[in-house]
């Protein structure tokens, strides 16, 4: 994808930190639409379904981690990359937007500069894969030009950041990585996340593998990371 031309989803329910977000994205040469609150933002994905959502977190009625929960359980947004938009900068809060389905995260006060950089980071990871062909792996089959995954005969459902995880284990396969490595290699050097943001996602990507009838695909090694092994 070229990044410069993606189309984007402001989420904030400040008329204000929207329309500069909007200002500065389409000088960027990006196309943007904006949504002041949960409902506006569901009637403009229906409408044409965005590359990008940038969500607020503190938002009334319906806040941008519900939202997020809400985007993340329906097949046809559950692939749209999130970047939360937060002044929470706790842990714990960034555990939470994790599990939620978030992507990344960008603390306010932010600039212009900055947020674009990390749009175009997302996007970057979240390209659809250019590889021809399946990935195998037991039941498992990943199409990476549909980016449609199968798991004893069933459709498997997961978030973006998910996905490439499994398709980085499937395709490297009975290695162990470290949580370093592993955020190296599926987010990004660029990107400013915790190793325990590795743990999330995992938990995440065990539950979405359940239908398959193999267990213990992506393994725990102690003291070290995760390896993913089809069990003989």
């Amino acid at each position: 994808m070229n990044t410069s031309q993606a189309e984007v989803l402001v989420v904030d329910d400040e008329a204000a930190i929207r329309e500069m977000i909007q200002f500065a994205l389409r000088r960027a040469g990006m196309t943007v639409t904006g949504a002041g609150n949960a409902q506006s933002a569901l009637a403009s994905i229906s409408d044409r379904k965005p590359d990008i959502i940038l969500m607020d977190w503190m938002m009334p009625g319906v806040s941008g981690l519900e939202l997020t929960r809400r985007l993340r359980r329906e097949p046809v947004t559950a692939d749209i990359p999130i970047v939360m938009l937060t002044a929470k900068v706790t842990e714990d809060d960034k555990v939470a937007g994790l599990e939620a389905g978030t992507d990344d995260y960008l603390v306010k006060p932010f600039s212009p500069r900055e947020l674009i950089a990390r749009i175009n980071a997302v996007l970057r990871r979240t390209s659809p894969a250019d590889d021809e062909g399946q990935i195998a792996a037991g039941d498992l089959i990943m199409d990476t030009i549909s980016r449609r995954v199968m798991a004893g005969g069933q459709d498997v459902h997961m978030g973006p950041t998910e996905y490439r995880l499994l398709e980085f284990f499937m395709s490297n396969q009975g290695r162990a990585y470290s949580r370093s490595q592993l955020l190296d290699h599926v987010w990004g050097t660029n990107a400013y996340l915790e190793e325990r943001t590795v743990d999330v996602h995992i938990r995440r990507l065990r539950k979405a593998l359940q239908p398959s009838k193999t267990d213990g695909y992506v393994q725990t090694v102690r003291g070290h990371g995760y390896r993913f092994l089809v069990e003989a």
